[in-house]
């Protein structure tokens, strides 16, 4: 991600200054960079430093690398700093990390090297500590401007023995250029940089017992009231931080968080370039998060009086799911063992249509294609899960409804993927009906279980797997045409997975242009049935299965399609036929 996050801390001597920050640079350094000064630093004419794109023939050394405190320096005089505006001692060569993939460096030091970008970090610094604060002063706010950037930031206090209240005002930002970017990642910056806050506050806050159990500091001012209170801490207005959490290795620390934090933030947005028109499922997508924004605003409403949490992003809402840490892990130090969740029972349609069989997939997929409910009962509530992640790809998005894992049975009009317990109890009247398709899982006899081999082989050979359903009209009929175009493309084993993947989306997009056609034709401008009829006939879906078919994915269509339509012929100039 090209951001800036940074550590800031509230002196009480000083004002706001900058202790910590990292940086990413996607040029290679400059000769010298990270160490002491050396040749060269002044042959690059263009790098890119926090991903904003710089021009400089030389760079200003900060302070806490140890240069002169001369009048370019773009960090404070030595003389303006305490020990507690001080992260790395004079000299210090800072931090790199190197990403080996995609040849980033994460580079960390007290201030940026580019005049610039240290002025940025300093009037963010300034902001989230003065003006730009939350109610209680501790907490997550959001500010900023196309000049100087845009800021996450979040303030927060460490207990100090010594400190005036008993305590000091820190934040930590995050800033970047990209709006949009930052506000979409704002649930994770918040729940990330929380977990950082927390262990901070956690580590201070046993120094600060351990020093209140050895002299109490509130009885000692009591005592000493009317003595001037600058005078009365005896040279101990300025403590570093590592002095308050007793940890010598901090700053290593919040060099590996926040260059984690940095790279997990950019990996798990991706940027697609789309070419024409939206396609139907892009447009529901959106309309689905734009219904998810609203409902999370309405619970911060409703929830306003409450202690503030973070954010809880509903199931699916960033495209993969996230097992956490332990509570008792630590962030600073083991942030990198946050995995993506392994849902990968079912690889892909081949892959089910290899384990279940040939005709129990074709039964399976009928049901499907035509929108009729698919319930699978399982122990194994991943297995299900990814067995409805398969299957769902076969469908438009606005068509899907699941209920991944239930205790008792659902209606169908509530969803058309089911996925229950195995001693769940399913009505007689379903079991027994055509539009419903159950698959059970057993555990598989001894003598059935496939030998050893992959993992995921190891893991379907302790299963079995008996498909059934009340009528056996998907065996008797050919099914709709898009059934026999699919399985045509997983039996030729000459087209790997992927390209799979992108006939069933030209498959898609081709039949729900003939549903477009079809609403259309029927819903808007309430053709008779037998125009209707010569339609289907035209479209290749005048068959019973095909007609079924359109009918189901009717229902997936976007809102903003439907609105689309109904406000044209609505208007004026509808009432002249287009070309």
């Amino acid at each position: 991600m090209n951001a800036i996050v940074a550590l800031c801390h509230f002196c009480e001597l000083h004002g706001p200054r900058t202790l910590f920050c990292t940086e990413v640079l996607h040029a290679p350094l400059p000769q010298g960079a990270g160490s002491e000064d050396g040749p060269g630093r002044g042959e690059r004419a263009e790098e890119e430093e926090g991903g904003i794109r710089m021009s400089s023939r030389g760079r200003a050394h900060s302070p806490a690398e140890g240069a002169s405190a001369e009048s370019s320096s773009p960090g404070p005089r030595k003389s303006d700093m305490c020990e507690g505006c001080r992260s790395l001692a004079a000299g210090h060569p800072g931090y790199i990390s190197h990403d080996k993939e995609t040849s980033i460096k994460y580079v960390s030091h007290q201030h940026p090297n580019h005049p610039q970008l240290f002025s940025i970090v300093r009037q963010a610094c300034v902001r989230s500590l003065s003006c730009e604060v939350c109610p209680g002063r501790e907490g997550p706010i959001f500010f900023g401007d196309e000049q100087h950037g845009f800021v996450f930031s979040h303030t927060f206090f460490i207990k100090d023995s010594l400190a005036r209240g008993f305590q000091r005002w820190y934040s930590v930002i995050a800033i970047m250029m990209d709006r949009i970017y930052l506000i979409n990642s704002w649930p994770f910056l918040l729940g990330k940089i929380r977990g950082i806050i927390d262990e901070l506050q956690g580590k201070a806050l046993k120094v600060f017992e351990a020093e209140q159990f050895g002299c109490p500091q509130r009885a000692q001012r009591m005592n000493t009231a009317f003595t001037p209170f600058l005078h009365q801490r005896n040279g101990n207005a300025a403590r570093s931080l590592t002095s308050l959490t007793n940890d010598d290795s901090l700053w290593a620390c919040l060099h590996t968080s926040f260059a984690w934090l940095l790279k997990a933030c950019g990996s798990r947005l991706t940027e697609k370039l789309l070419e024409g028109a939206p396609t139907e499922d892009t447009l529901v997508q959106m309309e689905q998060l734009a219904d998810l924004e609203e409902e999370s605003e309405s619970w911060g409403d409703s929830e306003a009086g409450e202690e503030e949490k973070a954010p809880v992003l509903p199931e699916g809402a960033e495209g993969r799911e996230l097992t956490k840490c332990p509570a008792d892990s630590s962030l600073l130090s083991d942030c990198g063992n946050w995995q993506p969740r392994k849902l990968s029972v079912f690889k892909s349609l081949r892959h089910m249509r290899q384990v279940l069989g040939a005709p129990s997939f074709r039964t399976l997929a009928w049901h499907v294609l035509m929108g009729n409910q698919v319930i699978w009962k399982s122990r194994d509530a991943d297995l299900v899960h990814s067995a409805f992640e398969v299957l769902r790809t076969m469908l438009p998005v606005g068509c899907v409804r699941i209920i991944p894992y239930s205790s008792q049975y659902e209606e169908a009009y509530r969803c058309n993927f089911l996925g229950l317990g195995p001693h769940v109890q399913i009505p007689p009247h379903v079991l027994a009906s055509e539009f419903a398709v159950v698959v059970e899982v057993h555990p598989a006899a001894r003598s059935s279980l496939h030998p050893a081999g992959s993992e995921d082989e190891q893991a379907l050979g302790k299963h079995e797997f008996v498909v059934t359903s009340g009528s056996a009209v998907a065996a008797d009929r050919a099914g709709p045409t898009i059934l026999s175009k699919v399985e045509a493309a997983l039996t030729n084993q000459n087209l790997s997975v992927d390209v799979v993947d992108q006939c069933l989306v030209c498959l898609k997009e081709e039949w729900m242009n003939k549903v477009k056609v079809l609403f259309k034709f029927t819903k808007v401008d309430s053709r008779p049935k037998e125009d209707t009829q010569k339609l289907l006939s035209i479209l290749g879906a005048s068959e019973e299965d095909n007609v079924k078919l359109l009918k189901f994915w009717m229902t997936g269509l976007s809102k903003t399609y439907k609105s689309h339509l109904m406000s044209t012929v609505r208007s004026p100039m509808a009432s002249e036929p287009r070309s």
